[in-house]
This record gives C-alpha cells, structure tokens and sequence, in this order.
C-alpha cells in the first residue's frame, strides 16, 4: 500500500477567543454533572451512570484544558512583545531570506 501524501498544503489554525471558549464548555460539563446528581438513582436504575461521570471527567479535563489554552496564550504573548521589542530596537529579524543569487 502505498504512502498517502497530501495534494495541497494544510490551511492556517483558526484564531479565536480560545480561552472563553474552552472555559464555557468546561462550566457547561460541570452544569450538566449537577443537574444530573439528583437523578442518579434514575441513571444507576439503568445502567446509565456513565452518564455522570462522563460529564465530571469532561469538567475535570476542560480544567486542564483552560490551564493550557491561558499558557498558550500567555507564550504567544509574550513572543509577539519580544519580536516587536526587537523590530523597534532595529535588531535583524531572525527568520531565514533567500540568499542573493538564488
């Protein structure tokens, strides 16, 4: 079988509000776990507890994911600041240009 390779190049990331978006998905799988308490004999009558903590583990996870996505934005920060220190302190960018006669 033979390697699959790609035709075209992959688009650019999307840019968003990351962090309010993982935050409210994470308020709203820990209010999907409360609302769902109550009714735990009803999913445990079932065999649907799964449910619940499903739920739990998604909160617990977009924790983790708001504690990434802030570092993230915090890292791309602060590269932004130190490129636009350096191109206002004149320093040669250090990105690699086409050599003359190329």
């Amino acid at each position: 079988m033979a390697k699959w390779t790609p035709k075209h190049e992959a688009p650019e990331p999307l840019e968003g509000p990351v962090v309010a978006t993982i935050t409210g998905g994470t308020i709203l799988w820990f209010v999907l776990f409360l609302v769902q308490v109550p009714f735990y004999g009803w999913f445990d009558d079932r065999d649907l507890t799964w449910w619940v903590w499903t739920c739990l583990a998604g909160g617990g996870l977009g924790l983790i994911g708001i504690w990434y996505v802030r570092g993230r934005d915090a890292a791309i920060k602060r590269h932004e600041a130190a490129a636009r220190a350096a191109e206002s302190a004149g320093t040669p960018d250090t990105t690699p240009e086409t050599p003359p006669g190329a």
